[in-house]
């Protein structure tokens, strides 16, 4: 019976070890996709501001500027917070990241397909 609850007790540490051990990996890891979701859409932000530029002038609205706005508000959070952020906090402010991505995205698409439509 006492080698039971030795091995029981045994199992209990462990499993409590190993999940301490792997929360704070899934944050990291939760970390550096923000991070790298952030620089790779800043990457496209200035790719887009060029090819908008190249169409439109630099004139009338500026959708990257307002991208470009957001990526520092969040890179600014991430730096005040990030290391005492939730997971969950990062995973919305990965998707958020995303969600720009996506909108910049079909922006260009727009612009690309005004471009490539024939002149009447």
């Amino acid at each position: 019976m006492t080698n039971l609850l030795f091995m029981i007790l045994a199992v209990l540490v462990a499993s409590s070890v190993a999940l301490l051990l792997y929360l704070p990996v899934r944050r990291q890891r939760a970390m550096r996709e923000v991070l790298d979701a952030a620089d790779a859409l800043e990457a496209r932000l200035r790719a887009a501001r060029a090819e908008i530029e190249a169409v439109a002038g630099d004139e009338g609205r500026d959708p990257v500027g307002d991208a470009m706005r957001e990526m520092l508000r969040q890179r600014l959070w991430l730096r005040d917070h990030g290391r005492r952020a939730s997971l969950n906090q990062l995973v919305e402010v990965r998707a958020s990241i995303d969600d720009a991505r996506s909108r910049i995205e079909q922006q260009l698409n727009k612009i690309e397909q005004a471009r490539a439509a024939p002149l009447a």
